[in-house]
C-alpha cells in the first residue's frame, strides 16, 4: 500500500508503467466536475470508476483484495478511511475471477489510515483494504483499475 499526494503520483510510474496513463488522465480531467460513471482509459488495462458511494463504518466495511488489477483510489469530496491488512494475514475466501475480487466477510482490518482529497492510496494484490469508511453519508471517489504487469 502506498499513500501520497496526487502531485507525487508520477514518482510511482517505475512500479508499473501503466500508472503514467493515470497521471496523464488526471492532468487533463477534473474529477470534481466529472459525472459519476466508468471511463476506459487504456482498453482493459486502465479504467476509471468514478462513483458516488454510500457511507460504511468500521463495522460495516469489508476487506477485499484483487489479483489482476491494482487500485489507485482517490477521495474527491471528503476524507476516506481505509482498513488495511496484508494478504498474508487474511484467511482463505473464494476469489471471484469475473469481478477480480475476494471479499473477506467479517474479517476486521488490522489497522486504519485516512486519505484526504488531494491524496491517493494504491492497493496492490497483497494489500487487503476496506474502503469507504467516511463521516458523511456519501463520498465521490475515483477508483483507477490498473492491470498488474509482471
Amino acid at each position: 500500500m502506498i499513500i501520497d499526494t496526487i502531485d507525487n503520483l508520477g514518482k510511482y510510474v517505475a512500479l508499473n508503467p501503466l500508472f503514467a496513463d493515470v497521471v496523464e488522465f488526471l492532468k487533463s480531467h477534473d474529477l470534481q466536475t466529472m459525472e459519476a460513471g466508468s471511463y476506459p482509459i487504456k482498453e482493459k488495462d486502465v479504467t476509471l470508476k468514478l462513483s458516488l458511494t454510500k457511507q460504511r463504518t468500521k463495522e460495516t466495511a469489508f476487506l477485499e483484495t484483487h489479483i489482476d488489477m491494482i487500485d489507485i483510489q482517490i477521495p474527491v469530496t471528503c476524507a476516506e478511511t481505509f482498513g488495511y491488512s496484508p494478504l498474508c494475514d487474511l484467511p482463505a475466501f473464494e476469489y471471484n475471477a469475473e469481478k477480480d475480487i475476494t471479499k473477506y466477510g467479517d474479517t476486521k482490518p488490522q489497522t486504519y489510515v485516512t486519505v484526504n482529497p488531494g491524496q491517493f492510496a494504491i492497493f496492490f494484490p497483497q494489500d487487503g483494504h476496506a474502503p469507504c469508511i467516511i463521516e458523511k453519508e456519501e463520498i465521490k471517489k475515483a477508483i483507477f483499475k490498473v492491470k498488474v504487469i509482471e
